[in-house]
C-alpha cells in the first residue's frame, strides 16, 4: 500500500500489513453541509443531555480527542490529539471482521467508520458511523484505566476462537447494515436480509469464545454503566452516541445489574433497545472479569478441547506445541488417547510453521500447501519431553544427522526414517525432518509414506495453546487490498444540491455573524421547496432566537416547526429536542 498515511502517529505507523488493508481514506470533502449539520445536531443534543449522565471525563475527553461540537472530526486532528495519550485512529469502510477490530484495539488504534448516518437515521443507525465511533469511543480514551481495558480486550479478543457460524453472522450483519444505509434499497430486500439474519441468530448453537467475548464487549464498551446501581453514569459508546437510548436507558424499566462473570450469560440483540444494563464500580473490575474469562479460553488452556474448537471453526487457527512450535492452518483431525490427551493433529490445505509469531524459513504455505500432520506427546519409556533433550540424549535416541532411526510414541505412533535436519529454538528442539519416512498408528494405519517426500515432525509433549488466525499473519494471510470503493457513492440531484447550499449559507452566517438579512429568503425557499427538511429551519430559528432580532421571522419559523412536529410523528421528538437545546443553551466550553 504505497500511499499509506500514518498521520505522523506512532500507533498507526506500527500497524501490520494485514490490518492496514482495511483502511480507507476519510475523503473529508465528501461530507455534505447536511452531514455537518447532522453531526452538530447530535453533538449538541449529546452535550446538553450527557453533561448530567455521562461518566465524568466525557466533555473534557471530547476536547482531548480533538473533537468539536461544530464539525465532523478530521482524522489528522484526531491523531494529533490521540497521539498524546498513546493512541491513534484510522477510518475503515463499514463493519470489518471482529478479529481485525480486536487487533486494532490491541495496537491502540481506534477504528472509525468513515461514513455518517443519514438525516433520516439521526437518532440511531445499525451501521457503524463516525458519530458512534468518534463521539462514542474517543472521549473516554483519555481515561488510563479505560484505555488499558480496551487494548487488553483487543489482545485477548484477537486470539478468541470462532465458530463457522460466527463468520456467517458477521457477513449477514454487514450485508444488512449496508442495505439499510443504501439510498435505493427496497423494503423487500431489507426484509429478506433481516429474515436471514434472524435465522442465523436463532440457530447459532453453543456460543463460541468470540461470541461470549462479544457479549462482554457489548455490555461494557458499547452499553456499559459505571458507578452505583442507584446512580450510574454512562461510559458505553453505543449509549453515548445514541441520542434516543442514552435518555431512555436511565429509566426504571431498564434493569441495572452489577457487572461480573455472570454477565456472559446475557445474549444481546443489536436491533432492539436493551432490556437490562450492567454497572461496574471501576474500570479495573472490567479487567478482572476479562482475566477470569481469558483463563478459560483455548489460547491459555490448550489440550484436546481447544483443538476441537479449531476443528469446529473451519477457518485458519494456530496450535502451539509445548516446545513453542506454532502450526497454522485449517484443522481437520485429532488423535486422542484413553485419557483424552492429544496424540496427533492434522491440518488440511495451506499450512505454515512458526516460532514466537515469526514464520520459520522454508515452512510457509507454499511448502506446506497440502496440510501438515504430526504426533504429539512423549516417546515410549522416556523420562522427559523430547523437546528438552540434550545433544547427548539425542545421540542416544539415535537422533543425529544421517542416521536411520525408529521412534515409538507412548500413543503407539511410530516414525521410521533417516534424520535430515534438527531445528532448535530457544534451547528447545522444535522440529525434526526425516527422509524415506514411514509414520504408522498403533493399529497399523499408515499416516505418511516415503514416496510423499520429506516428513517434518513437530516436537512437543502437549498442545499448550490454540488461537484464532495464523501465528505470523503478515506472512500467511493473502493481503487482498480491500476495495477503495466506498459502500455507496451518492449522487445528488439539483434540488438536494440547492438544499446543501442553504445549509452551507446558514453555517457561514452563524460563524461570521454577517448577512443575517439572507435568512428570511432561505426560510421562504425551505418552506416552499423543501418541506421534508426540518433541521435547516431549526438552525435558522437558533440564529434569530439568540440574536433577538427578526421577531417576525422567529415567530414564523417557530410556528412552522411546531406544526411540523405535531403532524410528522417521525420528526416530533427530533424537532422538540432541538427546540429544547435552543431555549436551554449550554455553554459549549463548560468543562465539568
Amino acid at each position: 500500500m504505497s500511499h499509506f498515511n500514518d498521520f505522523n502517529n506512532a500507533q498507526v505507523a506500527k500497524l501490520p500489513k494485514h490490518l492496514k488493508q482495511f483502511i480507507v481514506d476519510q475523503n473529508y470533502e465528501k461530507y455534505t453541509p447536511i452531514d455537518q449539520a447532522v453531526w452538530r445536531y447530535v453533538m449538541r443534543q449529546n452535550y446538553s443531555y450527557l453533561k448530567n449522565v455521562a461518566y465524568y471525563p466525557y466533555i473534557k475527553g471530547l476536547q482531548r480527542a480533538g473533537l468539536s461540537i461544530e464539525h465532523i472530526p478530521d482524522l489528522q486532528t484526531m491523531n494529533d490529539n490521540l497521539g498524546k495519550i498513546g493512541w491513534g485512529a484510522v477510518t475503515v469502510d463499514g463493519f470489518i471482521p471482529p478479529a481485525a477490530f480486536m487487533e486494532y484495539q490491541a495496537y491502540r488504534v481506534l477504528v472509525i467508520a468513515a461514513d455518517i448516518r443519514q438525516i433520516n437515521h439521526i437518532e440511531y443507525t445499525p451501521a457503524p458511523d463516525i458519530i458512534h465511533e468518534s463521539a462514542g469511543h474517543a472521549p473516554i480514551i483519555a481515561d488510563t484505566d479505560y484505555n488499558n481495558y480496551l487494548s487488553y480486550f483487543g489482545s485477548i479478543g484477537a486470539k478468541a476462537m470462532f465458530s463457522a457460524k460466527d463468520f456467517e453472522l458477521y457477513e449477514a450483519i454487514r450485508k444488512l447494515s449496508i442495505l439499510k444505509e443504501a439510498v435505493d434499497a427496497n423494503d423487500s430486500e431489507i426484509a429478506k436480509s433481516e429474515k436471514e439474519l434472524r435465522y442465523i441468530n436463532e440457530n447459532m448453537g453453543e456460543p463460541s469464545e468470540m461470541a461470549l467475548l462479544g457479549r462482554l464487549h457489548w455490555w461494557t464498551v458499547e452499553y456499559g454503566l459505571i458507578g452505583t446501581l442507584e446512580n450510574p453514569k454512562i461510559y458505553g459508546a453505543g449509549l453515548l452516541s445514541s441520542i434516543g437510548e442514552s435518555a431512555s436507558c436511565m429509566q426504571r424499566h431498564v434493569e441495572k445489574i452489577w457487572y461480573n462473570m455472570d454477565t456472559i450469560n446475557y445474549a444481546y440483540d443489536i436491533t432492539k433497545p436493551q432490556p437490562q444494563l450492567f454497572v461496574t464500580e471501576t474500570f479495573q473490575n472490567l479487567i478482572d472479569v476479562l482475566e477470569t474469562f481469558a483463563n478459560t479460553m483455548a489460547f491459555r488452556v490448550g489440550g484436546a478441547e481447544s483443538v476441537m474448537k479449531a476443528i469446529d471453526c473451519k477457518n485458519v487457527a494456530t496450535a502451539v506445541y509445548s516446545s513453542g512450535l506454532q502450526v497454522s492452518g485449517i484443522f481437520t483431525d485429532i488423535g486422542l488417547n484413553a485419557d483424552d490427551e492429544v496424540t496427533f493433529i492434522k491440518t488440511t490445505g495451506v499450512s505454515a510453521l512458526a516460532f514466537a509469531g515469526k514464520q520459520l524459513e522454508n515452512h510457509g504455505k507454499d511448502y506446506h500447501k497440502d496440510g501438515f500432520s504430526s504426533p504429539v506427546g512423549r516417546l515410549k519409556s522416556s523420562l522427559k519431553p523430547l523437546e528438552n533433550s540434550s545433544d547427548e540424549e539425542m545421540e542416544l535416541a539415535g537422533l543425529y544427522l544421517g542416521n536411520k532411526t525408529n521412534l515409538t510414541f507412548e500413543s503407539g505412533i511410530t516414525v521410521a526414517g533417516k534424520v535430515n535436519n534438527i531445528l532448535k529454538r530457544a534451547e528447545k528442539i522444535i522440529l525434526i525432518t526425516f527422509e524415506e519416512c514411514t509414520v504408522t498408528e498403533g493399529n497399523g494405519n499408515v499416516l505418511f509414506k516415503p514416496e510423499w517426500g520429506i516428513y517434518d515432525m513437530a516436537v512437543g509433549d502437549k498442545i499448550v495453546s490454540v488461537f484464532n488466525g495464523a501465528a505470523d499473519k503478515d506472512a500467511f494471510e493473502e493481503i487482498t487490498l480491500v476495495s477503495l470503493e466506498k459502500t455507496q457513492q451518492i449522487v445528488y440531484d439539483d434540488k438536494t444540491l440547492k438544499l446543501h447550499q442553504f445549509y452551507k449559507t446558514v453555517r457561514e452566517i452563524r460563524e461570521s455573524g454577517d448577512h443575517l438579512a439572507k435568512l428570511p429568503d432561505i426560510f421562504d425557499q425551505l418552506r416552499t421547496n423543501h418541506r421534508q427538511d426540518w433541521l435547516c429551519a431549526l438552525e435558522i430559528l437558533e440564529l434569530v432566537y439568540h440574536k433577538k432580532i427578526y421577531h417576525q421571522l422567529e415567530r414564523d419559523v417557530l410556528i412552522y416547526l411546531e406544526l411540523k412536529a405535531a403532524r410528522e410523528a417521525d420528526h416530533r421528538k427530533l424537532i422538540n429536542d432541538g427546540l429544547h437545546v435552543i431555549k436551554n443553551p449550554v455553554s459549549q466550553l463548560v468543562v465539568e
